[in-house]
């Protein structure tokens, strides 16, 4: 689940924990931190499912 607090400028993902104040900046195209996150987040519970 992804929140947009456009008064605050701040996005949320709450499956990974991430937030970051730059929302104008993903909403023009910048996911490179979003989706960093989201990518160490796969990687961690994949790793997790390999190890059990």
């Amino acid at each position: 689940i992804r929140t947009y607090n456009f008064p605050e400028n701040r996005i949320s993902d709450h499956r990974v924990n991430f937030k970051a104040n730059n929302l104008d900046a993903v909403l023009n195209g910048e996911l490179n931190e979003l989706i960093g996150a989201l990518l160490e987040a796969d990687k961690a519970e994949k790793l997790s499912a390999a190890e059990a």
